[in-house]
């Protein structure tokens, strides 16, 4: 799986006022929650950037103080008015403690739905699990081949080891849907 290096120093000072005087720097406050103990730090949005401006899902090695943190990205927080990144929380992956993470979702193949004319729609593009660490994934591949025209995949039909879905398994994750030119084809058919 991608990971990323920040480069963070340890802030001292918390509140709103600290926060504004980083802000204003061009720096970003973070927090790393979920270990031992809570690192509070700071960033540059630079360095921030391919961590999350990306649909990716990913880790984040956070080097503060000379200790490296291996990371998941947990919350963000943007200005309202300028968009500018405010605020990041991130989330200490720990060996044996369980995790909970959006994992995007992926589909492979062709389904027999699409080879007959219909329409592949998805219906969801990440699905909350969890597991332990070792069992995270950068994505979660489904195979779409035997989908039918007017049949769903589900969350249930989501089967990885180590990781539970914490949705409900009936949610339709995909469908493949008749198209118009379909409908029109067997319209004209039954007419003949």
């Amino acid at each position: 799986m991608k990971t990323v290096t920040i480069e963070g120093q340890l802030r001292s000072e918390m509140g709103k006022k600290a926060a504004r005087a980083i802000r204003s720097k061009e720096q970003v406050p973070c927090v790393i929650y979920g270990g031992p103990q809570s690192v509070h730090f700071t960033a540059t949005q630079k360095d921030l950037k391919p961590f999350i401006y990306t649909h990716e899902f990913q880790y984040a090695e956070v080097k503060v103080e000379g200790k490296t943190y291996k990371c998941i990205l947990k919350d963000l927080q943007f200005n309202k008015v300028t968009d500018n990144l405010q605020h990041v929380d991130l989330l200490e992956l720990v060996e044996d403690k369980m995790v909970l993470a959006n994992i995007p979702v992926s589909f492979t193949g062709t389904s027999i739905g699409v080879k007959n004319g219909g329409r592949f729609i998805a219906k969801v593009k990440s699905v909350k699990v969890k597991c332990l660490p070792k069992f995270l994934r950068d994505t979660l591949a489904v195979a779409i081949d035997t989908l039918e025209i007017g049949k769903n995949l589900r969350i249930e039909d989501i089967k990885y080891e180590g990781i539970t879905i914490m949705q409900s398994p009936r949610i339709p994750i995909a469908s493949v849907v008749t198209t118009r030119a379909l409908k029109q084809a067997e319209t004209e058919a039954k007419k003949k």
